[in-house]
């Protein structure tokens, strides 16, 4: 029997996108209201969830590595933090830089995105969906039942929370996922309709681009850290590391890019033991590229619809940011759905806004995937050295 054809996330998007560009310009007032009333719905079981996905991933990524702290988990985890720090400041440094003269005076009320209230066009009905606790307190609470069951002996918590998360990311991938595109769809079918989609679109392109050069001199600096420490040269050690990131280019996922990474980080002359823990580890807690994306795309957002971006605002935003990549579960969607939580709590989105946010990242979320796991290499090569090969 032949396999049957999976249609990926990234052409679902893709298509939703341009789908509601061209459909937009002659649907029908009331069709576009249907949309505008899913896009309601979905965004308010969106709020009532992210809460719960705060506290379902980070408590149990926070107690399964204070669990494990060892030496080289440590240095690791202290590496993962420290570049996903450096990318995120890089990120947003090097685009307050490019931006205002990439995007120019193109900014936007954020009225003018919203396909929910696009002149006339509203949801024929809206349901109130209070989410159980604010992010805040779901940040606070996933804190503290994390660091203390990581040193706590108890096990009736731990099992709670695996099967807490177990639940959370059936929802994000059987629920949330799957219909992100019918979301996508009916936010650029609203602007379509309103006149406002083809303006944000014609900056999209010159966003993706930037980002994708941005990724490149990132490895770029990772590899030299990397060679400094190991004393070798960095673009070959970079070079070493192709087959991961074009793996990883076609598979959009860490984890299926995990042999091909874990041979040629061994490749490059890391000692086989610390390569076999640093690489599967590094495939989830290591998002350097998935960070500089979501700082880049969150930041073009803020221009273009006018919200506040200072550099102390982008700094708390970057170290919860952060945190929040370094506990960020393996599951596809998992970095862009936990980022969510902190997108709409410290940079105030809104539901159009992290819609046109979700559009953007995975736009180009095989080349953020790509950086993670080549970067992952660079990872490895100084733990080797900090490590010791025992």
């Amino acid at each position: 029997m032949k396999k049957a054809f999976k249609f990926g996330l990234l052409p679902r998007v893709l298509t939703a996108i341009i789908a509601g560009l061209v459909l937009g310009n002659f649907a029908p007032e009331w069709s576009v209201r249907i949309f505008a009333t899913f896009n309601d719905l979905f965004s308010g079981f969106l709020g009532f969830c992210i809460p719960l996905i705060v506290v379902g991933l980070v408590a149990p990524g926070i107690a399964d590595m204070g669990k494990n702290a060892g030496r080289l988990l440590i240095i690791t985890v202290i590496l993962a933090y420290g570049f996903t720090l450096f990318s995120g400041f890089f990120s947003y440094f090097s685009c307050s830089a490019i931006y205002p003269s990439l995007i120019g005076d193109s900014v936007f009320s954020p009225d003018s995105i919203k396909s929910t209230e696009s002149g006339t066009v509203s949801p024929y009905f809206s349901l109130e969906m209070a989410p159980v606790f604010d992010v805040m307190t779901a940040l606070l609470l996933a804190f503290v039942i994390g660091i203390g069951n990581a040193f706590s002996k108890g096990t009736t918590i731990k099992s709670a929370m695996e099967e807490f998360k177990s639940i959370i990311e059936k929802v994000i991938t059987s629920v949330i996922i799957p219909l992100l595109p019918v979301f996508i769809f009916g936010i650029f079918l609203g602007m379509s309709h309103s006149g406002e989609a083809f303006r944000i679109i014609s900056i999209f392109g010159r966003i993706i681009l930037v980002i994708f050069i941005l990724h490149i001199l990132l490895l770029v600096i990772m590899f030299s850290i990397a060679g400094g420490f190991a004393k070798r040269n960095p673009f070959k050690l970079l070079y070493g590391m192709m087959p991961a990131y074009m793996t990883a280019l076609g598979t959009s996922s860490s984890a299926a890019t995990i042999p091909v990474t874990l041979n040629q980080v061994k490749k490059l002359g890391v000692n086989e033991d610390i390569a076999d823990f640093c690489v599967p580890l590094c495939a989830t807690i290591h998002l350097s590229g998935s960070t500089l994306k979501i700082v880049a795309t969150s930041l073009a957002i803020c221009i273009m619809t006018g919200l506040p971006h200072d550099v102390l605002l982008y700094a708390g935003f970057i170290f919860m940011l952060g945190i929040m990549m370094i506990a960020a579960p393996g599951v596809p969607g998992g970095a862009i759905m936990a980022s969510i939580a902190i997108l709409q709590s410290m940079l105030h989105f809104d539901e159009s806004s992290v819609g046109l946010m979700i559009a953007l990242y995975i736009a180009i979320d095989s080349f953020g995937t790509a950086c993670n796991v080549t970067g992952d290499g660079a990872v490895a090569i100084i733990v080797d050295k900090l490590g010791g090969k025992t």
